[in-house]
């Protein structure tokens, strides 16, 4: 069965709900859960994804909400942290990794820490039984593909295009995908413009979907309520991982 990743931002509208929407995506079927860190210049994410940040951060998101929340939702499904290198620089990537083994936490999305900078954290993070997921784009040489999938965990990040998430380009990625393949048995889920409509299409000869803006996209809509938006997410998660194994 093809997996789904969903990614919410952590604070926004609250902790609270946070927790809520994290634990209801579990029951509605979500495999792996990206805890997004409030930043406030996520460059790889859209206009929505951004908007959600900033709100969150409006919203005195710290650090330690993310913590604390995690305790709370990391026992019931597989969670990651997606977030930018900057708090992990300014932090210690030893405080980040001590707080995921505390809170259950599996591993870490960093996507602005390239393959060359991710190999001085690798170790320490493979000592504490955690992964850092890479990623790949569609501009990446046969050889540099070779490069990052040799020690590749959990799974693979292929960004469906070059840009930022949300924008819902559409490109080819089945010469990409098996390429991946012939250099790794790793799991290769697909991001980037994932959404109800794309994601049976996006998850053609891959392992799974990654789905972001479009669940974000509820989150930011001030005409629900809490439970309404709760509701909305839960059954668009249900709707896309249907889609994917059909």
């Amino acid at each position: 069965m093809k997996k789904l990743v969903a990614y919410i931002t952590t604070g926004y509208p609250s902790l609270e709900f946070t927790v809520d929407m994290a634990l209801a995506l579990a029951q509605a079927g979500v495999d792996t859960l990206e805890l997004g860190m409030p930043f406030s210049d996520p460059v790889a994410d859209g206009p929505i994804v951004e908007k959600a940040n900033l709100k969150a951060l409006q919203n005195g998101f710290k650090l330690e909400h993310l913590f604390k929340a995690s305790k709370e939702i990391a026992p019931h499904i597989d969670t990651l942290w997606m977030g930018y290198f900057n708090p992990f620089y300014h932090k210690g990537m030893e405080l980040f990794i001590n707080q995921a083994k505390q809170s259950g936490v599996n591993g870490f999305i960093i996507p602005d820490l390239p393959l060359e900078e991710a190999r001085a954290y690798k170790p320490m993070m493979k000592e504490a039984n955690l992964a850092l997921i890479d990623f790949i784009a569609p501009t990446d040489s046969k050889e540099r593909i070779k490069e990052i999938v040799t020690n590749s965990q959990k799974f693979i990040y292929l960004v469906a295009y070059a840009g930022i998430t949300g924008s819902g380009r559409s490109e080819d990625l089945q010469p990409i995908i098996t390429t991946i393949k012939e250099h790794t048995k790793t799991p290769l889920y697909v991001g980037f413009g994932v959404n109800e409509k794309t994601a049976k299409d996006k998850a053609e000869g891959a392992d799974g979907v990654i789905v972001g803006s479009a669940f974000v996209k509820v989150l930011l809509d001030e005409t629900l309520n809490g439970i309404q938006k709760i509701d909305k997410i839960s059954n668009l998660a249900k709707e896309i991982k249907e889609k994917i194994n059909e």
